[in-house]
């Protein structure tokens, strides 16, 4: 059968629009992101180590700055108290380096204690840095209470934790606090977030505003734990709120009262990514560990491909030997150019965690 010009003029566009499509599609497919983050780990720089003889150190967020230095928001408290203090004495200071990789040294105390009669008055901890345009965002956990250490934690302080943003127009400060936090407890005790707020996550949403994951403590567990321990995810228009909550938990396992902790977010060229501390191996299948997560719209997520980042295990340091480590935690990337140059934890080589540092392990390219 003869075919007519016309019929073959739409049979050869629509083989055309098909390659078109398909050249899209696996030129598309070219640029998506896989991380696998436990190969591109590197030996670590002696100057990554970040410690202090007075003070434990925990946590540890960094940025570079308009000074091409990097600077470096970490936790800490008196050493003699022990590492349970965290929760009674924590207060947030600033490191800055030349590198992402130290040597840091210390120049102020961002968030110091201002008294009980505020939210946040007794103990600063958790911090994340997020810079805006000019301007820099830490958020940050704040609680209030009596004081007292002892040898267990004090469940006064812990169970007072809310999540706060502190901003500057510089690392240097000063640093504008407010007067109430910017996710506090659910007034419902039946929500997932009735007894505690903490370990806020915040990035940049691609079509405005901003996005966090965090913690959140239940009632319904016994006193004073409470539980279940949870991570729910809040929005905002402008980086200091008001944060809109949304309902669903994330980074969850089926019957586990606190599966996760810790979760670092960013957002990627095509999809917000997280990394998060696996308290028990739920996800990774390797025990206390980090695990990898994805998602496209920063609700519904997912176990990455390459799920498991990290464990304690041995640090291999950059002049060849080897150090047994009892606590990798707090996650947190530092950036250049849009990717991940270090991961940045909190780390221990003892089990009362005394002496704990931080630490920034060296990340080659994508492999």
């Amino acid at each position: 059968m003869k075919i007519s010009p016309l019929r073959n003029f739409m049979k050869t566009t629509s083989l055309f629009a098909i390659l078109i499509v398909v050249c899209l599609t696996g030129c598309a497919a070219t640029n998506v992101v896989e991380y696998d983050f436990n190969a591109m780990l590197q030996p670590v720089p002696l100057t990554a180590k970040f410690s202090d003889t007075n003070y434990n150190i925990w946590c540890g967020s960094a940025v570079k700055g308009d000074d091409g230095k990097y600077h470096l928001f970490y936790s800490r408290w008196p050493r003699k108290l022990g590492h349970q203090a965290w929760a009674s004495h924590s207060e947030i200071a600033h490191a800055v380096s030349d590198t992402p990789f130290g040597p840091w040294t210390h120049h102020d105390v961002t968030l110091p204690a201002r008294g009980k009669n505020y939210w946040d008055g007794s103990c600063t901890h958790n911090p994340t840095i997020l810079r805006i345009g000019k301007r820099f965002y830490l958020y940050y956990m704040g609680n209030y209470g009596d004081g007292v250490v002892t040898g267990s934690l004090n469940w006064t302080h812990r169970n007072h934790q809310r999540i706060g943003v502190a901003v500057a127009d510089s690392p240097f400060g000063p640093w504008q606090r407010f007067d109430k936090p910017v996710v506090d407890i659910s007034a419902d005790t039946n929500a997932p977030d009735a007894l505690l707020t903490s370990n806020p996550s915040v990035a940049q949403r691609p079509d405005g505003g901003v996005l966090m994951v965090y913690k959140a403590v239940a009632m319904k567990g016994k006193p004073p734990f409470g539980g279940p321990v949870s991570h729910l995810v809040a929005t905002a228009d402008n980086p200091t709120g008001s944060f809109t909550k949304h309902p669903g938990e994330v980074f969850g396992a089926k019957g586990v009262m606190f599966a996760a902790e810790d979760p670092f977010i960013w957002r990627g060229a095509d999809r917000y990514w997280a990394v998060v501390k696996d308290n028990d191996g739920n996800f990774t299948h390797r025990g206390y560990s980090l695990a990898l997560w994805e998602s496209t719209d920063g609700f519904d997520w997912n176990l990455s491909k390459h799920t498991f980042v990290a464990n304690p295990g041995t640090i291999h340091w950059a002049d060849g030997h080897e150090e047994k480590l009892t606590a990798l935690e707090r996650p947190q990337l530092v950036f250049e150019s849009g990717e991940p140059v270090a991961l940045g934890c909190a780390a221990a080589n003892n089990k009362t965690r005394d002496g704990s540092f931080n630490l920034q392990i060296p990340l080659n390219a994508k492999p």
